[in-house]
């Protein structure tokens, strides 16, 4: 039941109508007996949205494409980690005695690791990385923190060099795709996102061992049925989701998540995500 009481959490982006993020946070929430509900919230502005989420009491939001970097001037606090990646994906209000407090944090790398350690190890491992956005930038924090050695690799050289600049790894035009190598590829921008458009060459990908795509709508992206037809072992982004989400629910909650809950009402939505592999 909703009511007076209810605390509303949601999610923020453009597009965004098709997350399961929703699904996920909900069974937790009920699982846990917390009387709380979380909503796809489409954005066109995101200032006017963080005014209305500060007004309304809301208990914490999640940012996605296009707002991770654009959100970080209307917080009033952003963790260390966040300000090192510069984007946030996750924002916490709090009651103070001074008002409501915006808090953010970013779970994307958080994510991102645990996904790909569920299949391979990441310490000296190659690994190219697509893309210079918000995903991106939490992605190659979170696999040089795991010790790999990365090279962005994306269309826009100024976003890109800046990325690796910050990141203090290599980059590469994205003209320069068919020629790189490595052990793992991660796909962070949205191509393939409800289309059937790559931005790989089907026959580089088998220079790989592992190909990850943070998309999940569709499941099975063009580039996740190439890799698999090249004979990579795939992660899905259902992975990713269902962690950065794990850790996103145990900071709004302070309480230890329902994974396997959580997991369960993800694959309820879709597909087995490792049925490619």
């Amino acid at each position: 039941m909703i009511h007076g009481n209810t605390k509303v959490y949601g999610i923020l982006g453009q597009p965004v109508r098709h997350s399961l993020s929703p699904v996920m946070h909900n069974a937790a929430f009920a699982a846990l007996g917390i009387d709380a509900v979380y909503l796809p919230m489409p954005v066109d502005d995101i200032e006017g949205a963080m005014r209305g989420i500060r007004a309304l009491g809301f208990g914490g939001v999640s940012v996605t494409i296009p707002f991770k970097e654009v959100v970080l001037p209307y917080l009033d606090e952003v963790d260390e980690t966040s300000r090192r990646i510069g984007a946030v994906n996750t924002i916490k209000i709090e009651e103070t005695a001074e008002g409501r407090f915006l808090r953010g944090s970013n779970t994307d790398w958080v994510g991102a690791v645990r996904a790909l350690q569920e299949v391979t190890a990441l310490q000296d491992r190659r690994v190219v990385v697509l893309g210079s956005g918000g995903s991106a930038r939490a992605v190659g924090f979170g696999l040089l923190n795991a010790g790999a050695k990365v090279t962005l690799c994306s269309r826009n050289p100024y976003k890109g060099q800046e990325l690796a600049a910050r990141l203090r790894c290599l980059w590469q035009p994205l003209a320069m795709v068919d020629a790189l190598r490595g052990d793992i590829l991660v796909n962070t921008t949205s191509v393939g996102m409800n289309s059937d458009d790559s931005l790989m060459p089907a026959q580089t990908l088998r220079h790989y061992q592992v190909v990850m795509d943070i998309i999940y709508s569709p499941l099975h992206t063009r580039l996740l049925r190439d890799a698999a037809m090249a004979g990579c072992t795939i992660i899905h982004g259902l992975d990713m989701l269902l962690f950065q989400g794990v850790a996103q629910f145990e900071l709004w909650t302070e309480r230890e998540a329902p994974v396997a809950v959580m997991r369960q009402a993800l694959l309820s939505m879709v597909s087995d995500p490792r049925e490619d592999k």
